[in-house]
C-alpha cells in the first residue's frame, strides 16, 4: 500500500522544520521532512533561502489534522499563560 504524502507547510530550514515537525508528531500526526537534494549535499540547512528549504509532509489523510495543529500554533493556542 503506497501512502501519499502532501505538503502542509514548507520552512526556511532544518531547525524550523524539527520545530514544527515534533509538534506535530505530539499532536499524533505522521510526518516527514523533504529538503532540497542541493542543500542537504551542501551541508546547508539554515539562511540560504530557497535551497535550504524544508517541506514538512503529512499523509493526505492526515492532512486535515495537520492544518488545524499548525494553525492552532500560529495563533498561539500552545503557548502558556505567565
Amino acid at each position: 500500500m503506497n501512502i501519499e504524502y502532501v505538503a502542509v507547510e514548507t520552512t526556511s530550514g532544518n531547525i524550523e522544520a524539527e520545530i514544527l515537525k515534533g509538534l506535530l508528531e505530539a499532536q499524533g500526526v505522521t510526518v516527514m521532512l523533504s529538503q532540497e537534494a542541493a542543500a542537504s549535499a551542501l551541508g546547508l540547512g539554515a539562511g540560504v533561502g530557497k535551497i535550504g528549504q524544508v517541506d514538512i509532509l503529512v499523509p493526505k489523510d492526515e492532512e486535515s489534522n495537520a492544518r488545524q495543529v499548525l494553525k492552532d500554533y500560529y495563533e498561539g493556542k500552545f503557548e502558556e499563560d505567565a
